[in-house]
């Protein structure tokens, strides 16, 4: 009937209708997280691994493109610089312009204007450097050791420098904030929650964590509302009302008849002619009755004297 029919369709639409927001929205989300992405971090791969633990390597990872006035304490740069090598390195920034940075205290610590400052991100137990140094940190320059203090090449074995190790800080090009590959290294970087307490404090975390979810929501989106139209159309085709020819096939299949013809009309039957005689009861339809003469025969005798008919060959002879 009509009214089911329309409630199928409106179903069909209605999921049309979701299926598309969803996929357009997911098309935004997915498609503008990438490129947010790709405007504010930038990979790298490092080569070595002196900022192991915290980036092994060949690791790569992403940093977001930052000015190096943004930089604080505690903070994993990549940066450029001449005097170092030709090429970016990855180092953590320890002390800013004005800073005294020195190691160690007695109880092997990093200080930095006197203050010990935990770091539990390094790779060797004990003393937080193997070599004991001390320097001032000249106004708009960064001090940078590695993690792996033992192999390290940094701010310490550029002490004799003019500025005591220290870089500038336009030499700054990006701050890392997550190691992407390999799998087993995914996620973001801790903070250097041991800097907290001096003056600038730490950096804040930037939007890679806002970015991968829309990314990832647009994915879900995507997928979700491509699957959703056709399974709601599904859904919707089963409560259609079927049609009535098939209401007929059914009927006539419940009534015993063949299918797609209904009931079978009664079959008529050509009443006797004049001068038939009464059939007896028991007999089935269409045969002669015991002792009477079939129209068929009379037919036959009328024809011409002489021919035997069907009832007996004594009466065509009498007829002779």
């Amino acid at each position: 009937m009509g009214g089911p029919r329309r409630t199928s369709d409106g179903h069909s639409r209605r999921g049309s209708v979701v299926s598309g927001l969803a996929v357009a929205l997911g098309c935004v989300l997915f498609l503008g997280g990438f490129a947010w992405g790709a405007v504010l971090y930038e990979p790298y791969a490092v080569p070595t691994d002196s900022m192991a633990p915290t980036i092994a390597k060949d690791d790569r990872v992403l940093a977001e493109r930052v000015d190096g006035d943004d930089v604080h304490r505690g903070d994993v740069v990549v940066f450029r610089d001449e005097l170092w090598s030709d090429l970016p390195m990855v180092k953590r920034v320890v002390g800013v312009g004005g800073d005294k940075v020195a190691c160690c205290d007695k109880q092997g610590r990093l200080t930095v204007n006197g203050k010990a400052i935990d770091e539990p991100y390094l790779e060797r137990q004990g003393p937080a450097s193997p070599t004991v140094f001390s320097a001032t940190v000249p106004r708009d320059q960064l001090f940078l050791l590695g993690d792996n203090r033992d192999t390290s090449v940094d701010s310490r074995g550029h002490l004799a420098d003019g500025d005591q190790g220290a870089v500038p800080r336009t030499a700054v090009q990006a701050r890392v904030e997550a190691a992407v590959w390999p799998l087993g290294s995914l996620g973001m970087l801790e903070q250097a929650s041991g800097f907290d307490e001096l003056p600038g404090g730490v950096s804040q975390r930037g939007p890679l964590s806002l970015i991968t979810g829309m990314v990832v929501a647009g994915a879900v989106l995507i997928l979700g509302g491509a699957a959703y139209g056709p399974i709601a159309n599904r859904r919707g085709g089963k409560g259609k009302p079927r049609s009535g020819a098939t209401r007929g096939t059914e009927h006539g299949a419940r009534s015993g008849a063949p299918r797609g013809t209904g009931a079978a009309p009664p079959t008529q039957r050509t009443p006797p002619g004049p001068g038939a005689g009464p059939r007896a009861s028991g007999t089935e339809q269409g045969a002669a009755a015991p002792g009477a003469q079939a129209p068929e025969n009379r037919s036959a005798r009328a024809d011409g004297p002489g021919r035997p008919g069907r009832g007996g060959e004594g009466t065509a002879k009498n007829g002779g």
